[in-house]
């Protein structure tokens, strides 16, 4: 009953054998059959990488001298494709294997000399399949978390966009404003070479950027006249506002420095935390820009959207003083050789 057992469970995993004496591979064959793997011997190790390439394997038992390339070389090949499989190296004699450093570059699981009786192999085979099992389980343990992870960052942005909407709802200027100061985010932090995982902070910032104006009284927000000194201390709070709405969701915990900080100036003027220079945090100091070219870019209650020389020149003068020096540069070449992309988003 306990064979039958130990069976079921060894019989999952595939064992792939590479060694240029036949006679081992067919003993191998035998021992490892018969304690329930499934299992493959090769004689040509350059064989044995595409096979390992095109099918999958659990484990390898690789001699280390063989034609015509070592086991350290068949390694090497292997690793550049598929760094998951269990790697025990086998050798002729302790002095023959290859040094430490090279094994543990290479990442070989271990080696064990060759004998004619196989139990201290099949123990380390019996280990090495422990801890790929314990690799699998915890393979799948995070594929569930990431999928729970996945769910509940889909509800929180779910109850985040109704938010948004409503301060879309409330004001008509806001209306497509965020998307565009999203997409112009994302525009600028491909054109800076940006790592894929701070252009989704961009995009994510950008659309939620102004989620804090829900908690702006209508009266300021709707008024079409000039603003007061009190009304406008006000509206300065959303940023502020926005980063307390989002800051109980862990998964917004990257994206609210953005929401929090897109008003600061780079010279230490701006607003909520009058931050400057480098303390401005980086994909902040982006959708500041993005979110002022919108702004001198579109139609409002009270006057056109500005021309596209004058809205140049105002980046110009604002260099170093309200926006970081090099994002502009990195703006302006925008709008001066891609205007193509910045109409697409003009369009949203």
């Amino acid at each position: 009953m306990r064979k039958n057992s130990h069976a079921a469970v060894t019989n999952e995993y595939k064992i792939i054998a590479v060694d240029d004496e036949p006679g081992i591979l067919d003993s191998l064959n035998v021992f490892l059959t018969r304690s329930g793997y499934t299992f493959v011997g090769l004689t040509d190790p350059l064989e044995a990488i595409e096979k390992v390439r095109n099918e999958h394997f659990d484990l390898m038992l690789l001699d280390f001298l063989m034609a015509p390339i070592h086991g350290d070389q068949v390694v090497e090949e292997i690793r550049k494709f598929n760094k998951d499989l269990y790697i025990l190296l086998l050798t002729g004699h302790k002095d023959l294997a290859p040094p430490l450093d090279t094994i543990k570059r290479l990442d070989i699981q271990g080696y064990c000399e060759k004998s004619d009786k196989f139990d201290q192999l099949l123990l380390l085979i019996e280990s090495g399949i422990k801890a790929i099992s314990q690799m699998h389980l915890i393979k799948n343990i995070n594929e569930e978390l990431k999928s729970t992870y996945e769910q509940l960052e889909s509800s929180y942005l779910e109850t985040i966009e109704i938010l948004r909407n409503t301060v879309e709802a409330k004001d008509p200027y806001t209306k497509g404003h965020s998307d565009r100061v999203s997409a112009y985010s994302v525009l600028i932090g491909k054109k800076l070479n940006l790592p894929e995982e701070d252009i989704k902070k961009l995009k994510i910032g950008g659309l939620f950027h102004d989620i804090g104006k829900i908690g702006i009284p209508d009266s300021i927000l709707l008024k079409n006249d000039k603003l007061s000194d009190d009304e406008y201390s006000e509206i300065k709070n959303h940023p502020a506002i926005g980063a307390h709405i989002l800051s109980n969701a862990t998964i917004f915990s990257d994206v609210i420095p953005i929401i929090k900080h897109h008003h600061e100036r780079f010279d230490g003027n701006g607003y909520p935390s009058k931050l400057s220079g480098g303390e401005i945090p980086y994909l902040a100091r982006i959708a500041s820009i993005a979110d002022a070219f919108d702004a001198m870019t579109s139609r409002r209650s009270y006057r056109d959207k500005l021309p596209l020389e004058f809205v140049k020149s105002e980046f110009l003068k604002a260099k170093g003083t309200q926006f970081d020096s090099n994002i502009v540069d990195t703006f302006l070449n925008i709008l001066d050789n891609n205007y193509d992309e910045i109409e697409q988003i003009q369009k949203i």
